[in-house]
């Protein structure tokens, strides 16, 4: 039997080759022996896996059970911070009065907020809280942060979404930051009850496997399981040839927006020094690529990137599920160290296409999931067993039914810690001389892979406003 060969969703549109070439497990076994999990975090893993691998024991989709709450970094200027509250104050008086004021509500800035060099363990240290399920009244379940990756981390984000449900974000206007707002209480306003909708966009690029992949073992198993499952919901298939540049702006703002979008497809990954790599990084690759039989700079009509988004487009409380690699951002250099620890972009950024989503000037979209670094198509096709879509169902179901996205996003969190937790024993007899396994590289990678979905925008926005049912 051959080996497996594990494929990133990445394409370098400067030069037309793969961001990664496709290796075997065993030719990645240095990933597992240049990597530790923290023993303090391995062991936070570990409580929460033996509780049920839950981040609340509570129903999520009440605030009055789940608490909410938002975060800032402790550099902000005060001037800075007051106006930046005073951009949010729709959204942070909503919020506090749906979670019955103070302590289910709580702002975390100056002293108690992110302070430079923080971890998941230090931040919750310093708040007097234990490993474990959110404890909704000592701190909340619903986390948002706002500010820049560079200034908090993207690693904090997603160390701290494994036990609460944390989201990110992060604009270069007040305007913007109250835009956001302003969409997302106009979202939860009750509203005449509406046939809903979830598009499903994944290209299929001649010769590329990981393009069959995204289509035949992701995107058409998922829009089969609404289609089977929630037959309330009017799905729509733009897979294979019709996954167009063209076919794809209509579902971003255009008259076929939906209420929910997924996408698999190829990100683009520019080198760290290409005048592309803040603007265009993560886009959406789609059917105009021709394929790997094409070589050289690629025509920015092969992908879609934030500056195609309509400015007269509305995009009507949308939320978005952009499977590529950067779809949601990255840091400066890499964090899979695959690459061997190389620079990645001039400063940690969130993706342009999701900041343009979460900004747009006719009212915004509530959140984008998205992922940050690369992505590999194993997260979803488990070798010698086939696709493996459970946490992908599991969060289409809680997100169709009107949980909030963030608690829809909790089941891959616990595959995480799963992972996460069975890997330390294997990492630290590797480092004590045994020679990893394929198993173990493969699973290493799946786990970093996992880890890094993230939310930006609220956690707390759900497709289903609190006052109406599916």
């Amino acid at each position: 039997m051959s080996d497996p060969i594990l494929y990133c969703s990445g394409l370098n549109p400067e030069t037309g080759a793969y961001a990664l070439p496709p290796a075997t497990p065993r030719e990645l076994a240095r990933l597992a022996r240049q990597t530790a999990i923290d023993p303090r975090e391995a062991a936070s893993l570990q409580v929460f896996a033996r509780a049920g691998a839950k981040g609340l024991f509570g129903d999520p989709r009440d605030l009055a059970q789940a608490g909410w709450g938002v975060i800032f970094a402790q550099s902000e200027p005060p001037e800075r911070l007051a106006a930046l509250r005073e951009a949010l104050k729709p959204l942070l008086d909503l919020r506090c009065e749906q979670a019955g004021g103070p302590p289910w509500y709580r702002e975390y800035s100056g002293a108690k907020g992110y302070q430079p060099e923080d971890t998941k363990r230090t931040f919750l240290d310093r708040h007097g809280i234990v490993a474990g399920p959110a404890v909704p009244q000592r701190m909340p379940y619903y986390l948002l942060i706002v500010g820049d990756p560079a200034v908090i981390p993207y690693e904090f984000q997603y160390q701290l979404d494994v036990e609460r449900a944390v989201g990110r974000i992060c604009f270069d206007t007040l305007e913007e930051y109250a835009r956001y707002a302003a969409s997302v209480v106009a979202a939860e306003k009750p509203a005449a009850p509406r046939r809903r909708r979830a598009a499903f966009f994944s290209p299929r690029n001649p010769g590329d496997a990981v393009s069959d992949v995204c289509v035949d073992r992701l995107a058409a198993p998922l829009a089969h399981w609404v289609e089977a499952n929630r037959p309330g919901w009017e799905t729509r298939r733009v897979l294979g040839d019709d996954a167009t540049k063209r076919n794809l702006a209509p579902l971003l703002g255009g008259s076929e927006t939906p209420d929910f979008l997924f996408t698999a497809s190829h990100g683009a990954v520019f080198g760290h020094d290409d005048p592309r790599v803040l603007p265009h990084q993560g886009a959406l690759m789609c059917r105009d690529w021709p394929g790997p039989s094409f070589r050289g700079r690629f025509p920015t009509d092969f992908y879609f990137a934030g500056e195609d988004l309509d400015p007269a487009g509305r995009l009507n409380g949308l939320i978005a599920f952009l499977w590529a690699c950067y779809s949601a951002g990255g840091p400066a250099s890499s964090d899979f160290a695959l690459r061997g620890n190389v620079p990645v972009a001039p400063r940690p950024f969130l993706g342009r296409l999701p900041y343009g989503l979460l900004s747009h000037p006719l009212g915004s979209a509530l959140a984008v999931i998205g992922h940050v670094e690369l992505v590999f198509i194993w997260s979803a096709e488990w070798p010698g067993v086939g696709p493996h879509l459970l946490e992908f169902e599991e969060m289409l179901r809680m997100l169709l039914d009107g949980y909030p996205v963030g608690a829809a996003m909790e089941p891959f969190g616990r595959r995480y810690a799963e992972l996460a937790t069975e890997l330390c024993e294997e990492l630290l007899a590797v480092h004590r001389g045994k020679e990893p396994s394929d198993g173990t590289a493969f699973r290493l990678c799946v786990c970093h892979d996992t880890r890094n979905y993230v939310v930006l925008g609220d956690p707390a926005v759900r497709l289903v406003p609190p006052e109406l049912k599916a």
